[in-house]
């Protein structure tokens, strides 16, 4: 009940701040900013809004618009004053001559009838207060902005949110190199292992078998260098993207031809985009049967952006598991990150990551 008696009486004196706010537009432009200051108050106090300080523009442009708004809310609330005076007055009726004065014919089904209408009306006239306050709230967030407390909850949300997904980003990669290494160099040390055993417990055959174990020990040592590379490229620190760039192209088994342009930006936006390449990459090699991947970076001062593009049979999933963790580690650096792969090709990832 007080909530709604706070709702009308801000309505009511939206309306006639609407009135005088449309005068200030009109006569006084250099107080339009005190008053939409003013009127900032009466939202937040009656309507429960935030929105932020306006400049003197924004002032002027909010209190033309919303001039508007209070003078819809003023008709709103006529209605309403309207409805309860003549509901008072048909219950003074009744109290004063009494039930004896209505016949138990039509006037009792007139009564009945007008009181459902009343009801329908008292309903519709509710909503309507409701919807003048979203209007309200809608034009001060238009026109003024949000309030810093709300840029600071969204903020929040975001980095929780972004911290999550590097939490979640970090683990799969954990759990990746985890499988490289039980897989791949495990099972080649395995395998390196009984190589030599053999050959020390048969010297007749040690030359052939000494011949496979080195030809091993080098895949071990290729395997050791892919798992480094996921842990973190030295060659970027070393050489540069664009260079670490070029032996991702040369280990692909797809041909890869990368644009890469002059890019100031700093060391983890390079390892970023690093990593959306490479994983790209692997991802087309692996499933995207194509024969062609395009590799295009460009950047300014402001930001890094990465397209990259093959002519495969399409239709990548972006919440699968390569493409969901790019995208988290994309955004955990407030970039945005996005993947139209129609059925039948091509697909196309891209890439942006603000410097900043």
């Amino acid at each position: 009940m007080l909530r709604g008696l706070r709702l009308v009486a801000g309505l009511l004196l939206g309306f006639f701040s609407g009135l005088a706010g449309l005068l200030v537009v009109v006569f006084a432009r250099p107080a339009a900013q005190r008053f939409a200051g003013w009127d900032r108050r009466r939202i937040s106090a009656f309507l429960d809004i935030d929105s932020a300080e306006p400049t003197r523009p924004q002032a002027v442009r909010y209190l033309a618009v919303r001039a508007l708004v209070g003078l819809f809310g003023g008709f709103v609330l006529a209605w309403l004053f309207y409805g309860i005076g003549l509901g008072v007055i048909a219950a003074q009726r009744i109290v004063v001559n009494g039930l004896d004065g209505i016949e138990l014919g039509d006037d009792l089904a007139a009564v009945a009838w007008t009181a459902l209408i009343g009801g329908v009306l008292l309903y519709i006239e509710v909503q309507g207060l409701i919807g003048v306050a979203a209007l309200e709230a809608k034009v001060a967030r238009r026109y003024l902005g949000p309030s810093e407390a709300e840029v600071l909850r969204k903020r929040i949300d975001e980095l929780a949110e972004s911290r999550a997904g590097i939490v979640a980003a970090v683990d799969a990669e954990r759990r990746r190199i985890e499988r490289d290494l039980h897989d791949g160099v495990q099972q080649r040390l395995v395998a390196l292992g009984m190589l030599l055993g053999r050959a020390r417990r048969h010297p007749e055959h040690a030359e052939d078998l000494l011949g496979q174990a080195h030809d091993e020990s080098r895949h071990v040592l290729e395997d050791l260098r892919e798992v480094a590379w996921r842990v973190y490229p030295a060659a970027l620190d070393a050489l540069g993207l664009a260079d670490a760039l070029e032996a991702v192209a040369d280990r692909s088994a797809i041909p890869v031809e990368i644009h890469c342009g002059r890019t100031s930006a700093p060391k983890r936006v390079q390892t970023a985009v690093y990593f959306v390449v490479s994983e790209a990459v692997t991802n087309a090699a692996k499933h995207s049967g194509a024969t062609m991947i395009s590799v295009d970076i460009t950047g300014d001062g402001g930001a890094v952006r990465v397209r990259i593009e093959d002519d495969g049979v399409g239709g990548a999933d972006p919440a699968g598991g390569g493409l969901a963790g790019l995208s988290r580690r994309v955004l955990a650096l407030d970039g945005r990150f996005g993947v139209h792969s129609p059925v039948g090709g091509p697909t196309v990832i891209t890439a942006e990551l603000p410097c900043g």
